[in-house]
């Protein structure tokens, strides 16, 4: 009996469960590195960025932010960071987590804390 009660809780967790979804996405997109004005440069930029934007993805972004830029052989790439409102507030936990983490420096583990089998 105490199995079907443990399913049947168990079950009634999940099916009450409110979910979050938050969408964080990362893209990466190209353009040509040719010899261009600065105003072309500039037009050839915002729309790769506005095609990623719009075609790339299925949700209403409220941040894209540029997180790197490099330049192979005759391309130029960008990575994008690309997030919903939910996702806003992931990655500012994200962020803060990852800077009360980066205080405490790595250390490799003590092998003799290890226990065999």
């Amino acid at each position: 009996m105490k199995p079907v009660v443990t399913v049947l809780v168990a079950l009634a967790i999940t099916a009450f469960a409110a979910t979050a979804f938050a969408h964080v996405v990362e893209i990466t997109t190209s353009i040509a590195a040719e010899q261009l004005s600065d105003d072309d440069l500039r037009a050839a930029v915002e729309s790769a960025i506005n095609d990623a934007v719009h075609h790339a993805i299925a949700f209403t972004p409220t941040v894209v932010a540029l997180q790197n830029v490099r330049r192979v052989g005759d391309r130029i790439y960008f990575v994008l960071l690309i997030v919903d409102h939910d996702g806003e507030e992931l990655v500012k936990r994200l962020a803060t987590d990852e800077a009360n983490d980066s205080s405490e420096p790595l250390q490799a583990p003590d092998p003799e804390d290890a226990k065999t089998l």
